[in-house]
């Protein structure tokens, strides 16, 4: 069989990156990537459990393979892949691998058993002592190089099947990190995002024993890394030495994505997320009293059961006296080996509708407001594409705002950093003009 394969990534970063190490370890194998499946002999969808949309998705594309992926090794990789185990089996049965992250090392070998002539392989070990890593990486952004330097997630909130599917907490050495910080920036890479379920429970096993504070200076200081950004942090572990060092190094991006959930302190007990609104409250006030303008953007969930109109009320007063940057927004739904199943899902499906479409307009209004105070403003952008209809280029602050802007007819401006000042302003991002 022709070595040709397809990929198709669901879900969050960690598995876009996940995608990336399993693309470099598949072409280091000699296998070739090609852009559809109808060309492809190996098909593989690494998929998202977070939430049920994304896992019914996997398997509507697996039904569609049903007939049209005859002859064709399907394999199913990540977090379904952990979470559902060799049942995938039985409800596709012409699948023929399931892998979850901890075994994508040994994707070569699992390969050949296929190629072997075995009809269903599975890697679902959880290897405790070891990250994920892989000694191959192709990536795929040109101007922005991911690192992951945490795996798993120890905090076990009660509507999350993150510590099922990635396994406990383990984190890399600090030198590995950059060392990888390093040959990235050697490859030209400017810009650096640290990966991780929780990158500020980061602890270094070697004897230097960083903590995240450390290792993002660190990195920071890495020669020719300009940007360092980082994602996710739970508040738990989001202590004030991270603001300080965001304070103390400009190649620190001043943007914290740090997860809420909830406005309400008895929601939030029973998400079992170990903090209350005023604990949370007290991290956001060290960011409002940092030396930068640190953008702060968050998760929220609705309809979390027994959330009351209340609780509901609670968290639209949390919007507007955070002023978050922009939100990800979610309706609750109950996902398998968490402890929130026993709680029941008795939150009618049209009344968690109605509440994120509140909170979506809520926060809509914010942004306007938010985004219209920065007219007038020059930012820094770092350069990703070209609008080519609206002749504008397209590119990102250091506060993760996306800026879109004209004035310089060029082709080389892709990866470089441009002074901008804003112009016009909407709920999603700014417009403005290079400054010459």
């Amino acid at each position: 069989m022709e070595k040709t394969f397809y990929i198709e990534t669901f879900g969050c970063q960690m598995n876009a990156h996940d995608s990336e190490k399993v693309v470099g370890t598949l072409l280091n194998t000699g296998y070739t990537q090609v852009e559809t499946p109808e060309a492809a002999n190996y098909i593989f969808y690494n998929t998202c459990s977070i939430r049920d949309k994304a896992e019914q998705k996997v398997f509507n594309r697996l039904q569609h393979l049903k007939n049209s992926g005859k002859n064709k090794v399907l394999a199913v990789l990540g977090c379904v892949a952990q979470q559902e185990g060799e049942k995938i089996f039985d409800r596709a049965p012409h699948v023929n691998m399931v892998v979850g992250s901890a075994s994508y090392t040994k994707l070569p070998q699992l390969l050949v058993q296929i190629e072997q002539g075995d009809k269903r392989v599975t890697g679902l070990s959880l290897d405790t002592t070891e990250t994920f890593d892989t000694p191959f990486t192709r990536r795929d952004n040109p101007h922005r190089a991911y690192i992951t330097i945490i795996e798993g997630c120890d905090k076990n909130c009660s509507y999350c099947v993150v510590p099922f599917t990635r396994g406990p907490e383990r984190s890399r050495t600090s030198e590995s990190v950059l060392e990888e910080a390093r040959r990235v920036a050697g490859l030209g890479y400017t810009e650096i995002q640290l990966l991780g379920q929780n990158v500020n429970s980061y602890r270094d096993p070697s004897a230097a024993g960083w903590d995240f504070s450390a290792l993002l200076d660190a990195v920071g200081k890495v020669p020719g890394i300009r940007r360092v950004r980082f994602m996710t942090s739970h508040p738990r572990d989001f202590v004030k030495s991270i603001i300080d060092v965001i304070d103390e190094n400009e190649n620190l991006c001043n943007h914290v994505h740090l997860p809420v959930q909830s406005g309400s302190t008895s929601v939030l007990a029973g998400m079992q997320r170990s903090y209350s609104r005023d604990e949370y409250m007290r991290r956001i006030e060290w960011m409002k009293n940092a030396k930068r303008d640190i953008s702060i953007t968050t998760d929220i969930i609705v309809g979390f059961p027994g959330e009351t109109e209340r609780d509901f009320e609670d968290t639209l007063d949390l919007l507007e006296e955070v002023q978050y940057e922009s939100l990800f927004a979610f309706k609750y739904s109950q996902r398998p080996n968490t402890g929130a199943l026993k709680l029941g899902d008795h939150i009618p499906e049209e009344e968690k509708t109605r509440r994120i479409m509140i909170l979506q307009e809520r926060q809509r209004a914010i942004q306007l407001r938010r985004n219209a105070d920065r007219v007038g403003r020059v930012e820094q952008v770092h350069v990703e594409g070209r609008h080519a209809s609206l002749n504008q280029w397209i590119g990102r602050t250091s506060q993760n705002q996306t800026l879109n802007f004209s004035g310089r007819d060029t082709d080389t401006l892709l990866g470089d950093y441009v002074p901008v000042r804003v112009t016009r302003a909407g709920p999603n991002s700014l417009v403005g003009d290079a400054v010459v």
